[in-house]
């Protein structure tokens, strides 16, 4: 568990920080956790001070039902959440539904970032797997399966964000949030609060990013295929592409080596400068 908290609005944000030097943010996304960053976290924190969170409704931060956990909340949190540590330009490296958070910071809330690092991320629509979009239709239906129906649908849904392939160890801690009442009500929950409005409303304004960007994209994402990656670099003055060979959209865990030289170089060069 992150061993810090922030409160906000009634919700528990869990959070740590580590390491010394410049400051890097990372956001995960949808359905993970500050888990699935935290290796590359602690091999960075050797040069950066490094900041991990669990938004609301996912890994050990609140998931109460009664809290909405949209991209719209989440982005407002997330400016606050800078706020609350204090750090004026952070460099920022999100991943999926942190993506979509990381740049309704900057573009509605005002957030500046030293450099934008943005990994197999939900911007552009259409977004979303083919079981995502049955689940965001008929969230009430998939909430009343029964357990053992709903984790066997679970860890196929997950398993198919890899193209290495996840071995068991890995699977059970990616599926373990979204187990017991609680976590099957709180994983599809979150599937049926997603709305491409969200990222609709900052689509046009990508024009108006004026930093650093680094698009990185795995070459066999099937949940976000790589025509967003070029999409979206061709979106945003000046961005860079990097295409991570033989990955899937759990990037970080199909190709981690490629994936921790691709970031660790960025940051290093945009820090330098």
């Amino acid at each position: 568990m992150l061993s810090q908290e922030f409160r906000w609005r009634g919700r528990s944000v869990r959070w740590e920080r580590m390491g010394a030097g410049r400051d890097v943010v990372f956001c995960h996304g949808t359905p993970w956790s500050a888990e699935l960053w935290r290796p590359h976290a602690e091999a960075l924190a050797r040069w950066f001070t490094v900041h991990l969170w669990d938004m609301p409704g996912y890994g050990s931060s609140s998931k109460d039902p009664d809290h909405r956990v949209s991209l719209d909340v989440q982005g407002e949190l997330f400016a606050d959440l800078l706020d609350h540590w204090g750090l004026d330009a952070p460099h920022v490296v999100a991943h999926d539904f942190g993506g979509a958070v990381s740049l309704r910071a900057a573009l509605l809330h005002g957030r500046r970032y030293a450099s934008l690092a943005l990994v197999d991320v939900v911007a552009l629509a259409p977004w979303g797997s083919d079981f995502f979009r049955l689940v965001r239709d008929h969230a009430d239906v998939f909430s009343a399966l029964p357990g053992p129906v709903h984790e066997g649908a679970l860890r196929a849904y997950v398993s198919g964000a890899s193209h290495a392939g996840l071995d068991g160890r890995a699977l059970d801690s990616l599926v373990a949030p979204w187990l017991g009442a609680d976590g099957q009500a709180a994983f599809y929950r979150q599937i049926a609060q997603a709305d491409e409005a969200y990222t609709d409303e900052i689509e046009p304004r990508y024009g108006e990013l004026d930093l650093p960007v680094l698009v990185v994209w795995g070459s066999e994402d099937t949940w976000l295929p790589l025509d967003r990656a070029r999409r979206l670099q061709e979106a945003i003055p000046g961005a860079e592409l990097a295409v991570i060979d033989g990955a899937g959209h759990l990037v970080q865990l199909d190709r981690p080596a490629a994936l921790a030289t691709t970031l660790t170089s960025w940051l290093s060069r945009v820090s330098a400068r």
